[in-house]
């Protein structure tokens, strides 16, 4: 029997998938959870063979938790779906060793088949987001750049950053325009999420 445990925010989709996956005769939905912290508390309840994660979930995104996973050596293979072909994510998934790595919009079969795989050890992706990853971009900014973005991130102001790596906030500004600037963004909040999307942070 291979045992599951689904992370997914909409609960008409986390019923409807959990619902489809049960009647398969060698597949059994252990634990269904809305949020990233409910997903690693019930994998390591439950130990699953496999979490079914969604990205963009509360709390903890997918990858974060998959991230967990992987920091504290659980067996569990790690299945990823999205509703979006985002190169970012796609590369932080591929670099983080998913086992799967699937659009929403695949049939059930497709899912069903790629469970399986991924349970005789098989990496398994769909074609649409192969081709995204393909297209990866390089990235256009420097250490520092990429330093100041993760630190407004966090919330922290330019005179904040500017002290924690001893820099002046003149400098600060610099960086930050400098980043706003590669990301063709009108802000630093969009230059943030352009370049979380491309997978840059």
């Amino acid at each position: 029997m291979i045992r599951i445990v689904i992370a997914e925010d909409q609960q008409m989709l986390r019923g409807a998938l959990t619902s489809l996956l049960q009647l398969e005769e060698d597949i059994e939905v252990v634990a269904q959870v809305a949020n990233g912290k409910d997903a690693l508390d019930m994998i390591e309840h439950h130990q699953p063979d496999i979490c079914l994660l969604d990205i963009e979930i509360p709390m903890m995104t997918g990858l974060q938790v998959a991230a967990q996973i992987r920091h504290r050596q659980w067996p569990c293979k790690i299945m990823i779906v999205t509703t979006f072909a985002r190169p970012g994510y796609l590369q932080k998934a591929t670099e983080m060793q998913v086992d799967g790595y699937l659009l929403k919009d695949e049939p059930i079969d497709t899912l069903v088949d790629a469970i399986r795989k991924v349970m005789k050890g098989e990496k398994v992706i769909s074609p649409e987001l192969a081709v995204a990853l393909f297209q990866h971009e390089e990235n256009p900014l420097t250490e520092r750049e990429r330093e100041v973005l993760r630190l407004v991130k966090q919330g922290k102001s330019t005179r904040q950053i500017a002290q924690v790596l001893f820099l002046t906030t003149g400098t600060i500004r610099n960086y930050l325009s400098a980043a706003i600037q590669k990301m063709e963004a009108n802000s630093r909040q969009q230059a943030i999420i352009k370049a979380e999307e491309k997978g840059w942070i």
